[in-house]
């Protein structure tokens, strides 16, 4: 495996209950973390919020405490889970975009920074990237729609025969990609392609999903950004796979676990950011103080392994440009 820059760290995952060991006795202040996803698929964001944390000089256990609320992919366990943070008097809560969105609404005095995929301002967030208003910052880590233009492009480099290009989306559990969808429809008609879309919001709703990709001769899949499947992506990965679909996906994880090809900033190095921010509030930073933060690098990795599976030669146009080959 090559990479130019390595920004994804692993690290054990931590059991989400109500009440964790640390609530009994806490180090410090305390720092939420607030996820609508399971724990143990993203075991290595805790891991980058740490490092964030320590870079600003904070050590779990020593003198900060990290309370850990998952959610599961239900979402209507949320406004629970954040109101028990919120009863615990943390510091500061981080967050992805929905999780975050309840917490807003349930406390003014505690400090949230969230880590969205999406523009903080269309989504509204903020009102000001460089000022962000009351008591909410945060980081992106995408470039909006036209990370998605850029996807489709790769993905006909790639597969340069595809006619049919599928686009996995989760409505329910990322609200943009409806937003998005009109802008990557066009895209694919200006290439001359057929788009088919599959709406689905739980795991189970995967293999119906393929198996219509496969009856409308599906020759290409674009699988659009989700919390949730990035939490079942082992699964996602499998479908694509046993049907031979080429798939290309929105974060590297999916790569670096069997998928054939991304392209996105780094997610992880995101969190490790929104660690840095939890960080400098610790210290007595105010949202307006710290600057909506954006990606200034985007990753394209992609899996050699799984390309020669599908039969597909990897062009030159994307093999030098990857800032991550797997062999």
């Amino acid at each position: 495996m090559r990479r130019r820059e390595f920004l994804g760290l692993l690290g054990g995952a931590t059991a989400a209950w109500p009440l964790t060991a640390n609530a009994q006795k806490s180090a410090g202040p305390i720092v939420g973390l607030l996820r609508t996803t399971p724990a143990l698929p993203f075991a290595h964001v805790v891991t980058a919020i740490r490092q964030g944390l320590n870079d600003e000089g904070f050590v779990e256990d020593r003198n900060v405490t990290l309370e850990q609320r998952w959610a599961d992919n239900q979402l209507d366990r949320l406004p629970a889970l954040a109101a028990d943070l919120v009863k615990r008097e943390v510091s500061v809560i981080i967050g992805n975009e929905n999780a975050v969105g309840i917490a807003r609404g349930l406390t003014k005095n505690i400090q949230l920074v969230f880590v969205t995929g999406e523009d903080p301002l269309n989504r509204g967030l903020v009102t000001s990237m460089n000022r962000p208003e009351a008591n909410l910052t945060g980081v992106t880590f995408y470039g909006g729609a036209q990370l998605n233009e850029k996807r489709l492009e790769l993905l006909r480099d790639l597969v340069p025969k595809a006619k049919v290009v599928g686009v996995l989306g989760d409505p329910k559990n990322y609200p943009a990609f409806d937003v998005r969808l009109a802008r990557l429809l066009e895209g694919g008609r200006s290439f001359g392609l057929q788009m088919v879309v599959m709406r689905v919001d739980q795991a189970s709703d995967f293999e119906t999903a393929f198996a219509k990709l496969v009856e409308a001769r599906t020759d290409a899949l674009m699988v659009s950004g989700s919390p949730m499947f990035t939490s079942n992506r082992q699964t996602l990965i499998a479908l694509a796979a046993r049907h031979a679909i080429p798939a290309i996906y929105d974060v590297r994880e999916f790569v670096a676990e069997g998928g054939l090809i991304s392209y996105s900033a780094s997610f992880i190095d995101a969190y490790r950011q929104a660690g840095v921010y939890a960080g400098k509030i610790l210290k007595g930073a105010k949202p307006a103080e710290l600057p909506v933060l954006q990606p200034t690098k985007f990753e394209l990795a992609v899996n050699l392994k799984t390309a020669k599976v599908l039969g597909l030669d990897v062009p030159p146009s994307i093999h030098l440009r990857a800032d991550e080959v797997i062999e």
